[in-house]
Parts: structure tokens; C-alpha cells; sequence
């Protein structure tokens, strides 16, 4: 039977190894999931997950994340490993994984009306009138990313893996520089101590600052963009069975007996964006200007984003959000993994990691497990 692994959670705790067969940076449910693939395919290798802050990290996209698994607007050769994925979260376990169906409002032939006619608590949200049609993805589901993240990273541990908190990786050749970071009894975070590991192979799956990690550190060019998305509450009344709605690239996901809205992301932000409330006819919010504009735009079809309900905030420290990496730089891509350099690997999960993530992780550890052994 296979050993637990060891975790450094603080700098209390002394760090002296030196080597790993495999490093990967980032715990969130890409690195953390990819960990867990790699202990089942390569338990032979040795495995160091490195995460900057907490498990899951409270500012990472993972915990903010959607959670809602869909089909809908898929390519065709998207649909097996979305199959895939879905059956793995519906067995991962305490994820609170749960089968709900997605309306997208507003477009192919069910009636509206019809198909929200057993939740009333949803049909009230909106303007049947303006939004009379609507197509059903049945199959549809939600969970939380940042519990699959924990269970993902609890079952590396267990078989095998060893994790690394609060350190901070700097990439260099044949692996990594690991600042370990403790908080001053003024709150502020700093470097405690420095240490160098090595490792066979390199993983980045820092999520949005993943790209930026290997450009700065390696000096390797990446495709890649990333852009800051705001979840802000729409405090209507929602139930377990309420489905999630869409409209117009608009999420309603039911969530802790209201509505969180996931905005559309149109293009990537630009280098140095910092995130900052806008104002609606003359009134700071929280919420950036572009997100204004979309809900503003789909007032008169959802009249309760008009109403007291949505959460605006006065400033951006009020909405929840986070940097999302963009594949490609494009929000409709997929998960990806590329090699940037022999050696180190980039793991990307973006938009539509809820549908694709489990599947691009398990690709990757399968790639790097058949180089290993």
C-alpha cells in the first residue's frame, strides 16, 4: 500500500528535500486534479504540488468558479470529453455535484412558459414575452469546483503526493525556487525562507497567471490572455430544483437560496487592467463597466436584474471576482495543455473548465506518465 504523502502547510515546518519527479504549480482543481491523475498512472514517481496560498486559495478562480456542467454550444469533438467529465464528477464524491437542468433562454423552439412552468420561482425572474423560447440541455448539472479542488488535492495526498502551502514558485531550469511566505504581525505577507528543488518535469497550472509565469521566468512567448470576471448576487428567491438560466451568454446559477450571475467574458483585458466599480447614471458600484452594460442590455428580458435584488456594491472589493485564464486568448476556447519548453508544461483550464477541465488534467498526466515510465 502506497504511503501518505507529507504537507507543508506553514514555515514552522522544516523543508529539506531537494528532488521530485514531477513538480506542479498550482492547487487549484487543474493542478490539483492533474496530482491525482499522475499518483494513479505514475505512483513510481515522486510528486511535489506547490500552491501559493491556502487549499483551495480564496483568491483563485477555482472557489469562484461556476460549477455548472454543460453540452450546450459544444463542438462535436468537445462532446466525448465532456461525457467523460461529467461521469468523473458525478463519482468524485463530496462535491456536492447535483443533476439541474439549463434553460438558454431566448433560443431554440420549447416555450418558455412551458418549460419553467414547474418553477415559478425562475418563470418570475423574467419577461415570458421577451424571451418566449428556450432550449433544454436536460443533462445539464452543477457542483463546486472549489470542493473538488480539496477532494482532488486530499486523494493525491492520500496516494502519495506531498503538497507544499504558502509558497510561492519561481521557475528555473530543471525546476523551481520555492519562496516560502508567512504574514508579519502587521499582516503583511513575506518571503520567510528560499529553497531550490528539482524536478524531471515542471507543471504550471497557476491558472490565469500560469502564461505570465513562463514568460517572466523563462522568457518563453505564450498565446495566452486571461480576464478579470466579477460574480455579483441577484438576492431572488432560488431552490435546490431551480434550473439554471441562461441569457445571452448571461448565467443565473442558483446558488445558497439566490441567484449568482456568471457574466459573458467578450475578449481578453488589457496588460495592467486593474479592476475598478463603474458607474450607473452617476452612482459608483462594484461592478467593472462592462459587466454594467451586459446586465443593463438584458433588463427588459430579466426585469429582476432591474430591481433591488442585484448586488452592485460600491466599490469592486464588494463583488466577488477573479482572473480567468483565456486559452488562445479567446473566451470560447477549451482546456489546454502545451510543453513550453522540454521539460515544463502549461495546464490551462479558462471558461469552460467546468465542462472540459477533469478531461484536459487527465491528458496531460496521461502525456507526461508514458514519458516517465
Amino acid at each position: 500500500m502506497t504511503a501518505a504523502g507529507q504537507v507543508w502547510a506553514h514555515v514552522g515546518q522544516r523543508f529539506t528535500e531537494t528532488e521530485f519527479g514531477v513538480l506542479v504549480i498550482g492547487a487549484g482543481r487543474m493542478g490539483a486534479a492533474l496530482a491525482l491523475y499522475l499518483r494513479q498512472l505514475a505512483p513510481e514517481r515522486s510528486l511535489l504540488l506547490v500552491e501559493e496560498g491556502g487549499l483551495p486559495n480564496e483568491e483563485g478562480a477555482t472557489l469562484l468558479a461556476p460549477g455548472v456542467w454543460t453540452a450546450l454550444d459544444l463542438a462535436p469533438g468537445q462532446r466525448e470529453a465532456a461525457r467523460w467529465t461529467r461521469e468523473r464528477l458525478a463519482a468524485f464524491g463530496d462535491i456536492q455535484f447535483q443533476d439541474r437542468p439549463l434553460l438558454d433562454l431566448g433560443e431554440g423552439e420549447g416555450a418558455t412558459e412551458a418549460l419553467l412552468a414547474d418553477h415559478p420561482e425562475a418563470l418570475a425572474l423574467l419577461d415570458p414575452a421577451a424571451l418566449p423560447t428556450a432550449r433544454l440541455d436536460p443533462e445539464a448539472a452543477t457542483y463546486r469546483p472549489g470542493s473538488l479542488a480539496l477532494k482532488a488535492a486530499q486523494g493525491a495526498i492520500r496516494a502519495g503526493a506531498n503538497l507544499m502551502l504558502n509558497a510561492r514558485a519561481r521557475l528555473g531550469p530543471g525546476g523551481a525556487e520555492l519562496q516560502r511566505l508567512t504574514v508579519t504581525n502587521t499582516h503583511q505577507i513575506v518571503v520567510h525562507e528560499t529553497c531550490r528543488v528539482r524536478a524531471g518535469v515542471t507543471i504550471v497550472a497557476a491558472g490565469a497567471a500560469g502564461p505570465g509565469l513562463i514568460e517572466h521566468d523563462l522568457g518563453v512567448h505564450t498565446r495566452h490572455a486571461r480576464a478579470y470576471v466579477q460574480y455579483p448576487r441577484l438576492e431572488c428567491p432560488s431552490l435546490d430544483t431551480t434550473p439554471v438560466l441562461r441569457v445571452s451568454g448571461l448565467t443565473l446559477r442558483p446558488q445558497t437560496g439566490g441567484f449568482t450571475l456568471v457574466p459573458p467574458v467578450h475578449h481578453r483585458d488589457p496588460h495592467g487592467y486593474q479592476p475598478a466599480g463603474g458607474h450607473l447614471t452617476g452612482v459608483p458600484t462594484g461592478l467593472r463597466r462592462e459587466t454594467l452594460e451586459d446586465l443593463v442590455e438584458r433588463m427588459d428580458a430579466v426585469p429582476a436584474l432591474a430591481t433591488g435584488a442585484l448586488v452592485l456594491g460600491r466599490s469592486s472589493a464588494d463583488i466577488p471576482g477573479a482572473w480567468v485564464a483565456l486559452p488562445g486568448g479567446k473566451a470560447s476556447a477549451g482546456p489546454l495543455h502545451e510543453e513550453a519548453r522540454p521539460g515544463v508544461h502549461l495546464l490551462l483550464g479558462g471558461p469552460l473548465a467546468d465542462t472540459l477541465g477533469l478531461w484536459t488534467a487527465h491528458e496531460l498526466a496521461r502525456e507526461v506518465a508514458g514519458r516517465l515510465t
